[in-house]
């Protein structure tokens, strides 16, 4: 039996470019640091990022095209020497791809929690009625008296 891939479906057509969003998704899942996505209102979500010890000049919160991207990076005090050290500091980066139309509406950090709200705009229908033209056949316009 052959691994078969959805994306080369005669069905599938065009969407080269979520195939390869599914593939950077699947390389890319670390877990650190953990989150929540939480549904906040009828459109509107909340990513919430857990990064205790990490200040606002720690952070960076960037839209890259359809891809929210988190960075944290600490910057290590000399002055201070651990005997132990179970509190992770390391330097991390988080990604989340969102949909199309889905924009930020801002972000926080509150007691080690990094807010970044979103909202879902209304979707509109778009219905197109297509006029299909039959090849070798001229369309006549009657001229005359209707009677």
């Amino acid at each position: 039996m052959s691994n078969s891939n959805p994306f080369h479906n005669p069905f599938m057509l065009g969407f080269d470019e979520l195939e390869d969003i599914f593939l950077s998704i699947s390389k890319g899942a670390e877990s650190f640091p953990p989150y929540n996505i939480e549904q906040t209102g009828a459109r509107t979500l909340r990513i919430t990022l857990a990064v205790a010890g990490y200040g606002e000049e720690d952070l960076e919160v960037v839209l890259e095209e359809n891809r929210l991207v988190v960075r944290g990076r600490q910057t290590p005090d000399e002055n201070r020497h651990f005997l132990y050290r179970g509190i992770a500091g390391r330097t991390f980066l988080k990604s989340f791809v969102l949909a199309q139309g889905l924009r930020i509406t801002g972000a926080s950090l509150e007691n080690g929690l990094l807010n970044i709200d979103l909202e879902r705009p209304e979707s509109i229908k778009n219905i197109q009625k297509i006029t299909i033209q039959t090849k070798g056949k001229e369309k006549k316009l009657l001229k005359g008296k209707i009677s």
